[in-house]
């Protein structure tokens, strides 16, 4: 012990520094750092683009110039085509950046976040009617994608452990999932990433460009591991109707005693439906929905970054996909496809339930659907445009009340008496409108939109109805009545632009038709698995 007052620490870490040389091995230069004031250095110089630089910049340099860059992106304000929300109040700011360096997956470090995560799973749970929120299992992800996935590798798991205690094959002729056409490109990619069967159910105007349940039961057999319904359709914002597919597989499974459970997508409509519309079942209510994901950074209002997916009780998640780790100073259990996560976006999805609550959730609900009708009806009284989407609709039930509103009391503003769906607007040029302007090609109102600051995509409909051509508008928090009324200025004014004579079409089908020139890293165009019809196509 007494040899320890015979060392110097100070002179142990001085002796174990690396040493400083006078230039660089390489460029020759002084090692010192040197700061460069604001366009000194790049002011008429190039930034690297790929490759790293020889020297650094100071911080407040390198802010500066990736901020000036980054001023060329569009307006999250104005991006109507994502449905990724892009507003929180400057206390959830505030909370997101004190938290900022905390990783979800060190739960003993950081005890009280998984406590959040933890209720947050129990707040879902909940909030779809789980048999028992104590029963119930789920995990936070990066979003819905993740959750997707790993809601399918549960149903794949269970189908293959029924297999082999029935002693049959897994493997001929394999698993398959059910879906319809209209689905997004994260439930194609599980099927393809994960060796399943893709079974695409087609659409039709009839089916309301969504799932149609009785078409889908041609496609289930007793190799089908469940069936994805999509609560939201990105398309057209349509539900697609789980109730009748549950009832479908309850009356296949009576007749075959082939058992096929339901995961509902609910990446967006998870979060509207609870409070838009609390009599729909959609959820947990249904035995056969075993499993549901939302995305937290859609209409659970938080930024990007946070999704979930929740099981009915535990004996729908296999053990054996659960891992059991035990370096990180505990015990603890991970369902994910990735290990580290920030854990900020899910301390911003708990803000939320903490500041706005059921009511505050059904407010914004309520104002994005009512803000997504007003759209709707302006867009079809021009009668320029046919909506394709139908939340400004009655419900047949109701049309004869509002055809009889002065006596019977029609409340517009109740978004339970319109068609269920997301506060989606999707719309194309009307058939009228094409008679007479036949020249006007309707991608051109995204591209003179897009001159204003809108982003407002335009596409066309998944496999069957991929000769529709639809413009699409999600109406988030922050699109506001005064925004959308000064949308629908701007979708005017650029129509009638068009059907002027003087409009410049040509110039319009050169810009249309142009294509960027291709860039570092960005994938070739025959480089990707051929295109299915839905959103897989490469972006």
């Amino acid at each position: 012990m007494a040899l320890s007052k015979h060392i110097n620490p100070d002179r142990l870490i001085r002796e174990s520094k690396d040493k400083k040389s006078n230039h660089h091995h390489l460029t020759g230069t002084s090692s010192d750092s040197t700061s460069h004031p604001y366009g000194a250095r790049y002011g008429t110089a190039s930034i690297p683009k790929f490759h790293i630089p020889s020297k650094g910049a100071s911080a407040q340099t390198a802010y500066q110039l990736i901020h000036d860059e980054l001023s060329l992106d569009g307006s999250p304000c104005l991006n109507l085509a994502s449905f990724v929300h892009t507003w929180m109040p400057e206390p959830a700011n505030k909370l997101m950046m004190e938290n900022m360096s905390k990783n979800l997956i060190d739960q003993d470090e950081y005890p009280m976040t998984q406590q959040i995560h933890t209720r947050c799973v129990s707040i879902l749970a909940d909030l779809w009617h789980a048999p028992s929120t104590h029963q119930a299992i789920g995990t936070a992800t990066t979003g819905s994608s993740e959750a997707i996935q790993l809601g399918g590798l549960a149903m794949k798991r269970r189908w293959q452990d029924r297999r082999k205690a029935e002693g049959k094959s897994i493997h001929e002729p394999g698993p398959n999932i059910v879906m319809g056409a209209n689905a997004q490109v994260a439930l194609e990619k599980f099927a393809r990433y994960f060796e399943v069967e893709c079974r695409l159910v087609p659409i039709s105007v009839e089916s309301k460009y969504r799932l149609d349940p009785k078409k889908a039961m041609d496609y289930v057999d007793e190799n089908t591991i469940g069936v994805y319904v999509i609560l939201g359709s990105t398309y057209t914002g349509h539900y697609e109707p789980v109730k009748e597919m549950s009832d479908l597989l309850d009356e296949y499974e009576q007749r075959t005693g082939i058992n096929v459970p339901i995961h509902v997508d609910g990446a967006s409509g998870a979060f509207i439906a609870p409070f838009a519309n609390p009599k729909l079942l959609w959820d947990f209510k249904l035995p056969r929905v075993v499993s549901i994901n939302t995305s937290g950074h859609k209409f659970g209002l938080a930024y990007v970054g946070v999704g979930w997916v929740v099981w009915r009780s535990k004996e729908y998640l296999p053990k054996d996909l659960i891992f059991e780790l035990h370096y990180l100073g505990s015990v603890e259990y991970s369902f994910s496809l990735n290990f580290s996560r920030p854990a900020a976006p899910i301390i911003a999805q708990y803000f939320n339930f903490v500041h706005l609550g059921f009511e505050g959730y059904r407010a914004v609900a309520n104002d994005d659907l009512k803000n997504a009708r007003l759209l709707s009806r302006a867009l079809e009284k021009s009668g320029w445009y046919t909506v394709l989407s139908d939340i400004h609709r009655p419900k047949a039930e109701d049309i004869f009340q509002k055809s009889a509103q002065v006596t019977v009391g029609f409340d517009e503003e109740n978004p339970e008496n319109y068609e269920d769906g997301l506060p989606v607007v999707s719309f194309r040029f009307s058939d009228s409108f094409k008679e007479k302007n036949p020249e006007i090609q309707q991608k051109w109102i995204q591209i003179l939109l897009r001159t204003k600051g809108w982003i407002v995509p335009n596409y066309e409909l998944a496999p069957d109805l991929e000769k529709v051509e639809i413009l699409r508008v999600v109406v988030k928090e922050n699109a506001t009545e005064a925004l959308v009324d000064r949308l629908l200025e701007d979708i005017i004014e650029v129509t009638e632009d068009l059907i002027k004579q003087e409009s410049p079409t040509n110039a319009l089908n050169l810009l249309g038709n142009h294509n960027h020139k291709h860039s570092a890293g960005k994938m070739d165009e025959d480089s990707a698995f051929k295109y299915s019809g839905t959103y897989s196509k490469q972006c």
